[in-house]
């Protein structure tokens, strides 16, 4: 028998079936378009989501030919995915990676609202977020508020299309309108944001404890899979990750070298006291929570500079990276290349990203290793906001394969890096889940302590961590230099889209 285990991320949907003893089998792979209709926009359609979990699972079910325990799922967190009284979509899902209700935030951010909602939800919010998002629809798209009757995030509607029952999680749930002390909705966040009409949009928290429910006879069908089998929701994605790498027990960390370059760390313990940054999460245990920062841009920078520097691969540009000294000679990147801005470690939604240092001697492999560099000084400084000196940091993601970013991620953090044995963690940590919701497991603990294994290690090289010290103050000294100019910048995009 096998459990399959979905992972809907932003553009890879993957379908995962795992043995009885946790071995991954196989997994199934569909890429979903993300539209941007306009400047800043960044959206999905459901339906294409869907059609490729279909997809996924069915080519998953024909090539293992084994009989299915349970279905799991997890998925990319924020943003806006609305449905009307007939679980239709109202429109195309709104990412997290939007950026359209920019002008919100910054008024929340210049009046106070962002640090009053922090103290008590432990969240910074960003145009991504869904208290954002449903105060720009209601302002510039009222019809859709009107039709729509529940907000939800990618896998409650994955979890919809599969049971027909309608609710979140306390991962998803945990941002924006939380009290995440009380794990609980709180209407004075709604009345902050100006949105104390949505509450009859917010979700339903159903028990992580259990089954959400079982396959309805109509998905079971299009799947290949037989009616009422049960179908489990784990965390969404950055939570699921950490169970998947075993970083269950406070003080751990982890960073996701992936989409998006997500660093967390396991607490069991609620401090919004110092300067507002990052995001509290449920973690999907008992008492813990994942403090984590998720910087808008991670491997994406990686395969901006592929395409920019033409036909590079992401392993040719590790390799071209080695071949520079650390410090890449004076060129310093600052990996801020998402439109949305930058959320974690701080937020301001106009930060762009810059290569600075060029002279005529400076050769593209100088660049390779300045963008690797530059993603790894976040990391450490996302570390340095958690207020926690961790022990180990689990990596994983796309980037995990490359060994000189592994090392430099040690050397820069000073902490040792484990790479994990899985190629699929964050629907490794969904399938955790789904053995403690059906009763394999007595614990989503103690099935990630059972099956969680690092492949790889890396410790830092004393000398170069030194020497990085200084290059990583060097860093923030050049990212304060250049922020001054992030307004005028933004100033210049406004008036080439009015005048377009």
């Amino acid at each position: 028998m096998v459990a399959i285990s979905v992972d809907a991320g932003t553009s890879l949907v993957k379908s995962v079936a795992f043995a009885d003893d946790g071995t991954e089998l196989f997994a199934a792979r569909r890429a979903v378009p993300i539209a941007r209709p306009h400047p800043g926009w960044s959206e999905q359609d459901m339906h294409a989501v869907w059609q490729a979990v279909e997809e996924t699972i069915r080519e998953v079910v024909q090539r293992v030919g084994h009989e299915v325990r349970f279905l799991s799922l997890t998925g990319q967190g924020d943003g806006c995915w609305l449905i009307d009284n007939d679980g239709e979509p109202v429109g195309p899902a709104i990412l997290w990676n939007d950026s359209r209700a920019t002008a919100f935030v910054e008024r929340w951010y210049q009046d106070g609202t962002l640090e009053q909602a922090f103290r008590l939800n432990g969240n910074v919010v960003f145009p991504g977020a869904q208290s954002a998002i449903l105060r720009w629809l209601y302002e510039h798209d009222p019809q859709r508020i009107k039709r729509a009757k529940m907000a939800f995030y990618c896998k409650d509607w994955l979890a919809l299309k599969l049971t027909g029952v309608a609710g979140t999680d306390e991962s998803d749930a945990s941002f924006p309108f939380f009290a995440i002390r009380a794990r609980a909705y709180a209407p004075e966040l709604l009345h902050l944001y100006g949105v104390e009409w949505a509450e009859r949009l917010l979700a339903p928290v159903l028990p992580g404890t259990k089954p959400v429910g079982a396959l309805s006879s109509t998905a079971a069908q299009s799947l290949g899979l037989r009616p009422d089998l049960p179908v489990v929701v784990a965390p969404y994605d950055i939570a699921a990750t950490s169970l998947g790498l075993g970083a269950v027990k406070p003080g751990q960390a982890l960073s996701i070298l992936g989409t998006t370059l997500c660093t967390e760390v396991v607490t069991d313990t609620i401090d919004t006291s110092g300067p507002p940054a990052g995001l509290h999460v449920c973690a999907g245990l008992p008492g813990r929570w994942i403090r984590g920062f998720a910087s808008m841009c991670g491997t994406e920078a990686v395969n901006w500079l592929c395409q920019f520097l033409g036909d590079v691969t992401p392993t040719a540009l590790s390799a071209m990276a080695a071949t520079s000294e650390p410090g890449a000679e004076g060129v310093v990147f600052l990996p801020y290349l998402s439109p949305a801005g930058e959320r974690a470690p701080f937020l301001n939604a106009h930060a762009r990203a810059s290569l600075s240092g060029f002279s005529l001697e400076q050769t593209r492999e100088h660049v390779a290793r300045a963008v690797l560099e530059g993603l790894s000084f976040v990391i450490r400084e996302c570390l340095d906001a958690s207020a926690v000196q961790p022990t180990e940091l689990h990596v994983c993601g796309g980037g995990a394969a490359s060994d000189l970013w592994c090392q430099m991620i040690a050397d820069i953090t000073r902490i040792p890096v484990l790479v994990s044995n899985s190629a699929e963690v964050g629907a490794q940590g969904a399938m955790f889940v789904g053995l403690a919701a059906t009763g394999e497991e007595q614990s989503i603990e103690s099935a990630a302590l059972k099956y969680a294994h690092t492949r790889t290690s890396y410790l830092p090289n004393t000398a170069l961590a030194e020497r990085y010290e200084t290059l990583y103050r060097h860093f923030l000294a050049v990212r304060d230099a250049a922020s001054e100019l992030w307004p005028r910048q933004a100033e210049i995009r406004r008036y080439l889209n009015a005048s377009a």
